[in-house]
């Protein structure tokens, strides 16, 4: 069926770290496509962005995600742009629909702020990095809430008791 769980959301809403947790809860693998894209590019994201545009990133994203989608069962974290591709949310829409978790983890500008330093070494939050985070989830808050199955807030949470929460959802789901 695919993965146990895919976590979705900005920088700084926690799927990382949360899905480590959710994944040792679960006693399952994790995989974030983040690291997939790294490996099959041979070098960082911000480089493939400064080298190879940020077209090429989303072609591998998109590539990495389908066979993500396909060949974990365990949980799964997917970049923040990666809902941006047609291709993909009509994946995570045929996974959901097949009772499928899809997590969006939503964040506050004031929370997301300080866990990931809206630095430079996010390229599309290069310049004015609050200005470009909130910009970015104001075009992609909507696909995030109509492909999630369950939304979370964790700007006051810690990441176990957003895995617990998850938790919780998934086996309401069942």
């Amino acid at each position: 069926m695919g993965p146990r769980a895919v976590l979705i959301g900005p920088p700084g809403s926690g799927k990382s770290t949360v899905g480590a947790e959710l994944a040792s809860l679960w006693g399952v693998a994790r995989r974030d496509t983040d690291t997939d894209i790294e490996q099959r590019a041979g070098k960082s994201i911000p480089d493939v962005f400064l080298e190879d545009g940020e077209s090429r990133f989303r072609e591998i994203e998109r590539e990495a995600v389908a066979d993500a989608l396909a060949e974990h069962d365990g949980v799964l974290a997917l970049g923040g742009g990666a809902i941006l591709a047609e291709g993909t949310q009509a994946l995570l829409e045929a996974y959901a629909s097949a009772g499928g978790t899809v997590v969006f983890l939503d964040v506050s500008l004031a929370a997301a702020a300080p866990r990931v330093g809206l630095n430079a070494s996010r390229p599309l939050l290069v310049g004015n990095p609050r200005a470009q985070w909130v910009a970015l989830m104001d075009a992609r808050r909507p696909i995030y809430e109509r492909l999630a199955t369950v939304s979370i807030l964790t700007d006051k949470s810690t990441p176990p008791e957003v895995a617990a929460q998850i938790d919780a959802a998934a086996k309401e789901r069942a």
